[in-house]
Protein backbone atom coordinates (compact mmCIF):
# COMPACT_ATOMS: atom_id res chain seq x y z
CA UNK A 1 0.00 0.00 0.00
CA UNK A 2 1.56 3.23 -1.09
CA UNK A 3 1.52 6.21 1.23
CA UNK A 4 -0.32 9.35 0.25
CA UNK A 5 1.85 12.14 -1.08
CA UNK A 6 2.77 14.78 1.44
CA UNK A 7 0.85 18.00 0.95
CA UNK A 8 2.78 20.66 -0.89
CA UNK A 9 3.75 23.53 1.36
CA UNK A 10 3.14 27.05 0.13
CA UNK A 11 6.33 29.08 -0.23
CA UNK A 12 7.17 31.22 2.76
CA UNK A 13 6.04 34.80 2.32
CA UNK A 14 8.72 37.30 1.48
CA UNK A 15 10.16 39.08 4.48
CA UNK A 16 8.96 42.70 4.49
CA UNK A 17 11.09 43.81 7.45
CA UNK A 18 14.50 45.40 7.16
CA UNK A 19 17.36 43.34 8.67
CA UNK A 20 17.97 44.72 12.19
CA UNK A 21 21.66 45.40 11.53
CA UNK A 22 20.70 48.04 8.99
CA UNK A 23 20.34 50.54 11.85
CA UNK A 24 24.10 50.47 12.48
CA UNK A 25 24.92 51.19 8.83
CA UNK A 26 22.30 53.93 8.48
CA UNK A 27 23.46 55.62 11.71
CA UNK A 28 27.09 55.39 10.63
CA UNK A 29 26.20 56.99 7.30
CA UNK A 30 24.36 59.89 8.95
CA UNK A 31 27.31 60.71 11.25
CA UNK A 32 29.86 60.26 8.44
CA UNK A 33 27.93 62.53 6.11
CA UNK A 34 27.68 65.17 8.85
CA UNK A 35 31.47 65.11 9.13
CA UNK A 36 32.00 65.29 5.37
CA UNK A 37 29.45 67.94 4.49
CA UNK A 38 30.20 69.94 7.61
CA UNK A 39 33.82 70.27 6.51
CA UNK A 40 32.82 70.86 2.89
CA UNK A 41 30.24 73.52 3.79
CA UNK A 42 32.96 75.96 4.88
CA UNK A 43 35.76 74.83 2.56
CA UNK A 44 35.20 77.20 -0.39
CA UNK A 45 34.96 80.43 1.62
CA UNK A 46 37.75 79.26 3.97
CA UNK A 47 40.13 78.96 1.01
CA UNK A 48 38.84 82.03 -0.84
CA UNK A 49 38.77 84.48 2.06
CA UNK A 50 40.56 83.10 5.14
CA UNK A 51 43.51 81.80 3.09
CA UNK A 52 43.22 84.61 0.52
CA UNK A 53 43.25 82.40 -2.57
CA UNK A 54 40.33 84.02 -4.44
CA UNK A 55 37.03 82.55 -5.63
CA UNK A 56 38.22 80.70 -8.76
CA UNK A 57 41.19 79.09 -6.98
CA UNK A 58 38.95 78.14 -4.08
CA UNK A 59 36.43 76.55 -6.46
CA UNK A 60 39.23 74.73 -8.27
CA UNK A 61 40.67 73.29 -5.03
CA UNK A 62 37.22 72.33 -3.73
CA UNK A 63 36.34 70.47 -6.92
CA UNK A 64 39.77 68.77 -7.07
CA UNK A 65 39.16 67.59 -3.51
CA UNK A 66 35.82 66.12 -4.51
CA UNK A 67 37.58 64.49 -7.47
CA UNK A 68 39.97 62.81 -5.03
CA UNK A 69 37.14 61.66 -2.77
CA UNK A 70 35.28 60.06 -5.65
CA UNK A 71 38.34 58.65 -7.41
CA UNK A 72 39.51 56.72 -4.36
CA UNK A 73 36.51 54.32 -4.51
CA UNK A 74 38.48 52.46 -7.18
CA UNK A 75 41.06 51.64 -4.52
CA UNK A 76 38.44 50.93 -1.86
CA UNK A 77 36.51 48.61 -4.17
CA UNK A 78 39.66 46.66 -5.07
CA UNK A 79 40.68 46.36 -1.42
CA UNK A 80 37.18 45.26 -0.47
CA UNK A 81 36.48 42.79 -3.28
CA UNK A 82 39.96 41.25 -3.41
CA UNK A 83 41.58 41.48 0.02
CA UNK A 84 39.70 42.59 3.14
CA UNK A 85 36.00 42.35 2.44
CA UNK A 86 33.61 45.26 2.88
CA UNK A 87 33.41 45.31 6.69
CA UNK A 88 37.15 45.49 7.38
CA UNK A 89 37.73 47.95 4.54
CA UNK A 90 35.14 50.35 5.97
CA UNK A 91 36.47 50.03 9.52
CA UNK A 92 40.18 50.40 8.79
CA UNK A 93 40.00 53.18 6.19
CA UNK A 94 37.70 55.21 8.46
CA UNK A 95 40.76 55.82 10.65
CA UNK A 96 42.40 57.82 7.81
CA UNK A 97 39.18 59.80 7.63
CA UNK A 98 39.35 60.76 11.32
CA UNK A 99 43.02 61.72 11.02
CA UNK A 100 42.31 63.99 8.05
CA UNK A 101 39.78 66.01 10.03
CA UNK A 102 42.33 66.36 12.81
CA UNK A 103 44.93 67.77 10.41
CA UNK A 104 42.45 70.34 9.09
CA UNK A 105 41.64 71.42 12.64
CA UNK A 106 45.36 71.86 13.39
CA UNK A 107 45.83 74.00 10.27
CA UNK A 108 44.07 76.90 11.95
CA UNK A 109 46.57 76.87 14.83
CA UNK A 110 49.74 77.36 12.80
CA UNK A 111 51.14 80.69 11.64
CA UNK A 112 51.75 81.55 8.01
CA UNK A 113 49.58 81.05 4.95
CA UNK A 114 51.98 78.63 3.28
CA UNK A 115 51.97 76.30 6.31
CA UNK A 116 48.19 76.49 6.48
CA UNK A 117 47.95 75.58 2.79
CA UNK A 118 50.19 72.54 3.19
CA UNK A 119 48.16 71.29 6.17
CA UNK A 120 45.00 71.95 4.16
CA UNK A 121 46.29 69.81 1.30
CA UNK A 122 47.42 67.09 3.71
CA UNK A 123 44.10 66.98 5.53
CA UNK A 124 42.10 66.93 2.31
CA UNK A 125 44.28 64.09 0.98
CA UNK A 126 43.64 61.96 4.08
CA UNK A 127 39.91 62.65 3.91
CA UNK A 128 39.96 61.73 0.22
CA UNK A 129 41.53 58.37 1.07
CA UNK A 130 39.15 57.72 3.96
CA UNK A 131 35.93 59.12 2.54
CA UNK A 132 36.53 57.79 -0.94
CA UNK A 133 37.84 54.41 0.16
CA UNK A 134 34.71 53.50 2.10
CA UNK A 135 32.17 54.87 -0.35
CA UNK A 136 31.64 51.89 -2.66
CA UNK A 137 31.80 49.53 0.30
CA UNK A 138 29.14 51.15 2.48
CA UNK A 139 26.54 51.40 -0.28
CA UNK A 140 27.19 47.80 -1.37
CA UNK A 141 27.26 46.66 2.28
CA UNK A 142 23.66 47.84 2.60
CA UNK A 143 22.61 45.47 -0.18
CA UNK A 144 24.61 42.60 1.35
CA UNK A 145 22.35 42.58 4.41
CA UNK A 146 19.28 41.54 2.39
CA UNK A 147 18.48 37.94 1.45
CA UNK A 148 17.48 36.92 -2.06
CA UNK A 149 13.78 36.97 -1.12
CA UNK A 150 14.06 40.57 0.10
CA UNK A 151 15.06 42.15 -3.20
CA UNK A 152 11.80 44.09 -3.29
CA UNK A 153 13.02 46.05 -0.25
CA UNK A 154 16.11 47.43 -1.97
CA UNK A 155 14.42 50.56 -3.36
CA UNK A 156 13.13 51.44 0.09
CA UNK A 157 16.48 50.59 1.68
CA UNK A 158 18.45 52.83 -0.65
CA UNK A 159 15.84 55.53 -0.20
CA UNK A 160 16.38 55.35 3.57
CA UNK A 161 20.15 55.22 3.05
CA UNK A 162 20.01 58.37 0.93
CA UNK A 163 17.65 60.01 3.42
CA UNK A 164 20.16 59.40 6.23
CA UNK A 165 22.91 60.99 4.14
CA UNK A 166 20.91 64.16 3.86
CA UNK A 167 19.75 64.06 7.48
CA UNK A 168 23.41 64.36 8.50
CA UNK A 169 24.16 66.89 5.78
CA UNK A 170 21.21 69.12 6.71
CA UNK A 171 22.41 69.72 10.25
CA UNK A 172 26.05 69.96 9.12
CA UNK A 173 25.28 72.79 6.69
CA UNK A 174 23.44 74.69 9.44
CA UNK A 175 25.76 74.05 12.38
CA UNK A 176 29.32 74.13 11.03
CA UNK A 177 29.18 77.58 9.35
CA UNK A 178 27.78 78.92 12.62
CA UNK A 179 30.67 77.34 14.58
CA UNK A 180 33.17 78.81 12.10
CA UNK A 181 31.66 82.26 12.56
CA UNK A 182 31.41 82.14 16.35
CA UNK A 183 34.38 79.97 17.38
CA UNK A 184 36.82 79.90 14.45
CA UNK A 185 37.85 77.36 11.86
CA UNK A 186 39.76 75.16 14.32
CA UNK A 187 36.54 74.10 16.01
CA UNK A 188 34.63 74.16 12.72
CA UNK A 189 36.96 71.50 11.30
CA UNK A 190 37.34 69.70 14.65
CA UNK A 191 33.65 68.99 15.27
CA UNK A 192 33.28 67.02 12.00
CA UNK A 193 36.29 64.96 13.13
CA UNK A 194 34.52 64.11 16.38
CA UNK A 195 31.42 63.05 14.45
CA UNK A 196 33.53 60.85 12.15
CA UNK A 197 34.98 59.15 15.22
CA UNK A 198 31.43 58.53 16.44
CA UNK A 199 30.49 57.14 13.01
CA UNK A 200 33.35 54.64 13.19
CA UNK A 201 32.34 53.57 16.70
CA UNK A 202 28.70 53.01 15.73
CA UNK A 203 29.73 50.90 12.73
CA UNK A 204 32.04 48.80 14.93
CA UNK A 205 29.22 48.15 17.42
CA UNK A 206 27.32 46.19 14.77
CA UNK A 207 30.24 43.85 14.04
CA UNK A 208 28.51 40.71 15.36
CA UNK A 209 25.30 41.22 13.38
CA UNK A 210 26.40 41.89 9.80
CA UNK A 211 26.03 39.50 6.88
CA UNK A 212 29.50 39.60 5.32
CA UNK A 213 30.36 38.55 1.78
CA UNK A 214 33.95 37.22 1.74
CA UNK A 215 36.41 38.83 -0.68
CA UNK A 216 37.12 37.02 -3.93
CA UNK A 217 40.83 36.87 -3.06
CA UNK A 218 43.77 36.95 -5.46
CA UNK A 219 42.51 33.88 -7.27
CA UNK A 220 39.42 35.71 -8.51
CA UNK A 221 39.39 37.62 -11.77
CA UNK A 222 39.03 41.37 -11.28
CA UNK A 223 37.43 43.56 -13.91
CA UNK A 224 40.69 45.48 -14.34
CA UNK A 225 42.74 42.32 -14.80
CA UNK A 226 40.35 41.07 -17.46
CA UNK A 227 40.26 44.48 -19.14
CA UNK A 228 44.04 44.56 -19.31
CA UNK A 229 44.10 41.08 -20.81
CA UNK A 230 41.49 42.04 -23.42
CA UNK A 231 43.49 45.15 -24.38
CA UNK A 232 46.89 43.45 -24.57
CA UNK A 233 45.87 40.17 -26.24
CA UNK A 234 43.57 41.21 -29.09
CA UNK A 235 45.04 38.54 -31.39
CA UNK A 236 43.56 35.79 -29.22
CA UNK A 237 39.99 36.85 -29.91
CA UNK A 238 37.91 34.46 -31.90
CA UNK A 239 36.20 35.95 -34.99
CA UNK A 240 32.92 37.56 -34.02
CA UNK A 241 33.55 37.17 -30.29
CA UNK A 242 33.69 40.90 -29.58
CA UNK A 243 35.97 42.90 -27.29
CA UNK A 244 35.96 40.37 -24.45
CA UNK A 245 36.64 37.42 -26.74
CA UNK A 246 40.32 37.42 -25.77
CA UNK A 247 39.31 36.50 -22.21
CA UNK A 248 37.21 33.47 -23.14
CA UNK A 249 40.14 31.06 -23.28
CA UNK A 250 41.56 32.21 -19.92
CA UNK A 251 38.57 32.97 -17.71
CA UNK A 252 35.32 31.17 -16.95
CA UNK A 253 32.09 31.89 -18.77
CA UNK A 254 30.66 33.47 -15.62
CA UNK A 255 33.66 35.79 -15.26
CA UNK A 256 33.46 36.94 -18.87
CA UNK A 257 29.71 37.47 -18.57
CA UNK A 258 30.28 39.58 -15.43
CA UNK A 259 32.83 41.73 -17.28
CA UNK A 260 30.41 42.24 -20.17
CA UNK A 261 27.64 43.26 -17.77
CA UNK A 262 29.99 45.72 -16.05
CA UNK A 263 30.86 47.24 -19.43
CA UNK A 264 27.18 47.76 -20.29
CA UNK A 265 26.58 49.56 -17.00
CA UNK A 266 29.70 51.68 -17.48
CA UNK A 267 28.37 52.71 -20.89
CA UNK A 268 25.21 54.07 -19.26
CA UNK A 269 27.33 56.00 -16.77
CA UNK A 270 29.44 57.65 -19.51
CA UNK A 271 27.38 60.87 -19.60
CA UNK A 272 26.73 61.17 -15.85
CA UNK A 273 29.96 63.15 -15.14
CA UNK A 274 28.31 66.14 -16.84
CA UNK A 275 25.56 65.99 -14.20
CA UNK A 276 28.08 66.08 -11.35
CA UNK A 277 30.07 68.89 -12.98
CA UNK A 278 26.95 71.02 -12.53
CA UNK A 279 25.39 69.58 -9.39
CA UNK A 280 28.48 69.95 -7.17
CA UNK A 281 28.61 73.66 -7.90
CA UNK A 282 25.97 74.06 -5.19
CA UNK A 283 28.95 74.09 -2.81
CA UNK A 284 31.06 76.50 -4.91
CA UNK A 285 29.48 78.89 -7.44
CA UNK A 286 26.07 78.79 -5.73
CA UNK A 287 27.66 79.59 -2.35
CA UNK A 288 29.68 82.43 -3.88
CA UNK A 289 26.49 83.79 -5.44
CA UNK A 290 24.67 83.51 -2.12
CA UNK A 291 27.40 85.51 -0.39
CA UNK A 292 26.56 88.44 -2.70
CA UNK A 293 22.88 88.25 -1.80
CA UNK A 294 21.13 89.58 1.29
CA UNK A 295 21.14 87.12 4.24
CA UNK A 296 17.77 86.08 5.61
CA UNK A 297 17.43 87.46 9.14
CA UNK A 298 15.01 85.76 11.53
CA UNK A 299 12.50 88.14 13.08
CA UNK A 300 12.74 88.79 16.79
CA UNK A 301 9.32 87.23 17.20
CA UNK A 302 10.64 83.89 15.93
CA UNK A 303 13.77 84.12 18.07
CA UNK A 304 11.67 84.79 21.19
CA UNK A 305 9.51 81.67 20.78
CA UNK A 306 10.00 79.31 23.77
CA UNK A 307 11.21 76.18 21.92
CA UNK A 308 11.61 77.01 18.25
CA UNK A 309 13.41 80.26 18.97
CA UNK A 310 15.91 78.53 21.25
CA UNK A 311 16.60 75.86 18.62
CA UNK A 312 17.08 78.47 15.87
CA UNK A 313 19.44 80.57 18.00
CA UNK A 314 21.49 77.52 19.08
CA UNK A 315 21.81 75.78 15.71
CA UNK A 316 21.55 78.50 13.10
CA UNK A 317 22.05 81.85 14.81
CA UNK A 318 20.14 84.95 13.77
CA UNK A 319 20.51 84.68 9.99
CA UNK A 320 20.95 82.33 7.04
CA UNK A 321 23.75 83.15 4.57
CA UNK A 322 25.16 81.60 1.42
CA UNK A 323 26.94 78.74 3.20
CA UNK A 324 23.91 77.77 5.26
CA UNK A 325 21.66 77.77 2.21
CA UNK A 326 23.36 74.52 1.28
CA UNK A 327 21.19 72.92 3.95
CA UNK A 328 18.21 73.56 1.66
CA UNK A 329 19.41 70.76 -0.61
CA UNK A 330 19.60 68.25 2.22
CA UNK A 331 16.24 69.29 3.68
CA UNK A 332 14.55 68.95 0.30
CA UNK A 333 16.04 65.48 -0.23
CA UNK A 334 14.55 64.31 3.07
CA UNK A 335 11.18 65.59 1.90
CA UNK A 336 11.34 64.50 -1.73
CA UNK A 337 12.75 60.96 -1.34
CA UNK A 338 9.67 59.70 0.56
CA UNK A 339 7.36 61.57 -1.82
CA UNK A 340 8.97 60.04 -4.90
CA UNK A 341 9.42 56.58 -3.38
CA UNK A 342 6.06 56.10 -1.69
CA UNK A 343 3.76 58.38 -3.70
CA UNK A 344 4.81 59.48 -7.18
CA UNK A 345 6.47 56.24 -8.35
CA UNK A 346 3.72 53.87 -7.10
CA UNK A 347 0.94 56.11 -8.44
CA UNK A 348 2.64 56.33 -11.84
CA UNK A 349 3.08 52.56 -12.04
CA UNK A 350 -0.54 51.92 -11.05
CA UNK A 351 -1.53 54.15 -13.97
CA UNK A 352 0.54 52.09 -16.38
CA UNK A 353 3.64 54.30 -16.56
CA UNK A 354 6.71 52.13 -16.05
CA UNK A 355 9.10 54.11 -13.84
CA UNK A 356 12.38 52.44 -14.79
CA UNK A 357 15.67 53.50 -13.28
CA UNK A 358 16.95 54.96 -16.54
CA UNK A 359 13.78 56.97 -17.13
CA UNK A 360 14.17 58.48 -13.68
CA UNK A 361 17.80 59.37 -14.36
CA UNK A 362 17.02 60.97 -17.73
CA UNK A 363 14.31 63.13 -16.18
CA UNK A 364 16.73 64.18 -13.45
CA UNK A 365 19.25 65.40 -16.02
CA UNK A 366 16.70 67.70 -17.64
CA UNK A 367 15.66 69.09 -14.24
CA UNK A 368 19.27 69.84 -13.29
CA UNK A 369 19.74 71.79 -16.53
CA UNK A 370 16.61 73.79 -15.72
CA UNK A 371 17.94 74.65 -12.24
CA UNK A 372 21.01 76.31 -13.75
CA UNK A 373 18.84 78.33 -16.10
CA UNK A 374 17.02 79.58 -12.98
CA UNK A 375 20.32 80.43 -11.25
CA UNK A 376 21.31 82.41 -14.35
CA UNK A 377 18.17 84.53 -13.97
CA UNK A 378 19.01 85.19 -10.31
CA UNK A 379 22.59 86.06 -11.27
CA UNK A 380 21.35 88.56 -13.84
CA UNK A 381 19.29 90.34 -11.20
CA UNK A 382 22.08 90.30 -8.60
CA UNK A 383 24.62 91.59 -11.11
CA UNK A 384 22.18 94.38 -12.05
CA UNK A 385 22.33 95.65 -8.46
CA UNK A 386 19.15 94.24 -6.94
CA UNK A 387 19.33 93.36 -3.23
CA UNK A 388 17.79 89.90 -3.52
CA UNK A 389 17.31 87.75 -0.44
CA UNK A 390 19.39 84.56 -0.39
CA UNK A 391 16.08 82.68 -0.03
CA UNK A 392 15.53 83.24 -3.77
CA UNK A 393 17.92 80.36 -4.24
CA UNK A 394 15.23 78.10 -2.79
CA UNK A 395 13.51 77.87 -6.19
CA UNK A 396 16.49 76.49 -8.13
CA UNK A 397 17.37 74.32 -5.12
CA UNK A 398 13.95 72.61 -5.38
CA UNK A 399 14.54 71.82 -9.06
CA UNK A 400 18.19 70.81 -8.54
CA UNK A 401 17.31 68.52 -5.64
CA UNK A 402 14.52 66.85 -7.62
CA UNK A 403 17.10 66.15 -10.31
CA UNK A 404 19.55 64.84 -7.71
CA UNK A 405 17.03 62.41 -6.24
CA UNK A 406 16.19 61.09 -9.68
CA UNK A 407 19.82 60.74 -10.77
CA UNK A 408 21.95 60.06 -7.69
CA UNK A 409 19.66 57.94 -5.56
CA UNK A 410 18.54 55.98 -8.62
CA UNK A 411 22.12 55.53 -9.80
CA UNK A 412 23.02 53.69 -6.59
CA UNK A 413 20.06 51.36 -7.06
CA UNK A 414 20.86 50.82 -10.74
CA UNK A 415 24.54 50.05 -10.03
CA UNK A 416 23.69 47.45 -7.38
CA UNK A 417 20.86 45.77 -9.30
CA UNK A 418 22.72 45.55 -12.61
CA UNK A 419 26.13 44.58 -11.21
CA UNK A 420 27.22 40.94 -11.09
CA UNK A 421 27.47 39.74 -7.48
CA UNK A 422 31.26 39.43 -7.76
CA UNK A 423 31.68 43.03 -8.91
CA UNK A 424 29.22 45.03 -6.85
CA UNK A 425 31.83 47.14 -5.08
CA UNK A 426 33.53 47.68 -8.43
CA UNK A 427 30.29 48.85 -10.00
CA UNK A 428 29.66 51.18 -7.07
CA UNK A 429 33.13 52.59 -7.69
CA UNK A 430 32.21 53.10 -11.36
CA UNK A 431 29.22 55.16 -10.27
CA UNK A 432 31.32 57.18 -7.86
CA UNK A 433 33.99 57.62 -10.54
CA UNK A 434 31.44 59.64 -12.52
CA UNK A 435 31.46 62.16 -9.66
CA UNK A 436 35.26 62.28 -9.75
CA UNK A 437 35.43 62.86 -13.50
CA UNK A 438 32.74 65.56 -13.35
CA UNK A 439 34.53 67.45 -10.59
CA UNK A 440 37.92 67.12 -12.27
CA UNK A 441 36.46 68.58 -15.45
CA UNK A 442 34.83 71.56 -13.75
CA UNK A 443 37.97 72.16 -11.63
CA UNK A 444 39.98 72.44 -14.83
CA UNK A 445 37.36 74.82 -16.21
CA UNK A 446 37.85 77.08 -13.19
CA UNK A 447 41.63 76.78 -13.49
CA UNK A 448 41.61 77.77 -17.16
CA UNK A 449 38.86 80.37 -16.80
CA UNK A 450 41.02 82.95 -15.00
CA UNK A 451 42.12 85.56 -17.51
CA UNK A 452 44.20 87.55 -15.04
CA UNK A 453 44.45 88.20 -11.32
CA UNK A 454 44.63 91.82 -10.23
CA UNK A 455 46.88 93.15 -7.48
CA UNK A 456 44.06 93.16 -4.91
CA UNK A 457 43.31 89.48 -5.57
CA UNK A 458 40.30 90.11 -7.81
CA UNK A 459 40.09 87.63 -10.69
CA UNK A 460 39.10 88.52 -14.24
CA UNK A 461 37.38 85.54 -15.85
CA UNK A 462 36.89 84.57 -19.48
CA UNK A 463 33.30 83.38 -18.90
CA UNK A 464 31.44 84.26 -15.72
CA UNK A 465 28.12 85.18 -14.20
CA UNK A 466 25.02 84.81 -16.32
CA UNK A 467 26.91 83.53 -19.37
CA UNK A 468 28.60 80.79 -17.33
CA UNK A 469 25.35 79.51 -15.76
CA UNK A 470 23.55 79.58 -19.11
CA UNK A 471 26.41 77.67 -20.72
CA UNK A 472 26.15 75.00 -18.02
CA UNK A 473 22.38 74.69 -18.51
CA UNK A 474 22.66 74.36 -22.29
CA UNK A 475 25.44 71.76 -22.04
CA UNK A 476 23.50 69.51 -19.69
CA UNK A 477 20.33 69.78 -21.76
CA UNK A 478 22.25 68.41 -24.75
CA UNK A 479 23.73 65.66 -22.55
CA UNK A 480 20.25 64.72 -21.31
CA UNK A 481 19.07 64.18 -24.88
CA UNK A 482 22.07 61.93 -25.50
CA UNK A 483 21.33 59.97 -22.33
CA UNK A 484 17.80 59.26 -23.54
CA UNK A 485 19.18 57.61 -26.69
CA UNK A 486 21.62 55.49 -24.63
CA UNK A 487 18.91 54.47 -22.17
CA UNK A 488 16.54 53.32 -24.90
CA UNK A 489 19.16 50.85 -26.16
CA UNK A 490 20.03 49.40 -22.76
CA UNK A 491 18.75 45.94 -21.82
CA UNK A 492 18.21 45.47 -18.10
CA UNK A 493 19.76 42.46 -16.40
CA UNK A 494 16.34 40.95 -15.70
CA UNK A 495 15.56 41.12 -19.42
CA UNK A 496 18.65 39.21 -20.49
CA UNK A 497 16.67 35.99 -20.24
CA UNK A 498 13.67 37.36 -22.11
CA UNK A 499 12.88 36.15 -25.63
CA UNK A 500 14.58 37.96 -28.47
CA UNK A 501 12.75 41.07 -29.53
CA UNK A 502 11.56 42.04 -26.06
CA UNK A 503 11.74 45.78 -25.47
CA UNK A 504 14.92 46.92 -23.76
CA UNK A 505 13.46 49.94 -21.99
Amino acid sequence: MSSAPAPTQAPAPANDSFPPQIKYIISNEAFERFSFYGMRSILTLYIAKHLGQGSSKASEIAHLFVFGVYFMPLFGAWLSDRVLGRYKTILYISLFYCLGHGVLALADLVQGQEQKLWLLYGGLTLISIGGGGIKPCVSAFVGDQFRADQGHLLRRAYGLFYWSINFGAFFAFLVIPRIAKDHGYGWAFGVPGILMGLATLVFWLGRNHYRQVPPAGPQGASFWEMLWHALTHPASRRPGSGFWGACEHRYSREQVAAAKAATRVAGVFALIPFFWALYDQNSTTWVLQGERMTPYVFSQGVLDLPVLGAVVRFIIGKEIGGEQMQSMNALLVMILVPIFTYLLFPVSERRGVQVTTLRRMGTGLFLTAASFAMVAVIEQRVAGGEKLSVLWQTLPYIVLTSGEVLVSNTGLEFAFREAPASMRSTMMSFWLLTVAVGNLAIAKVFGLNVKERLADGTEVLHVSGVAFFNLCAAMLAVVAVGFVFIARRYRYHEESKAPSGSPGH
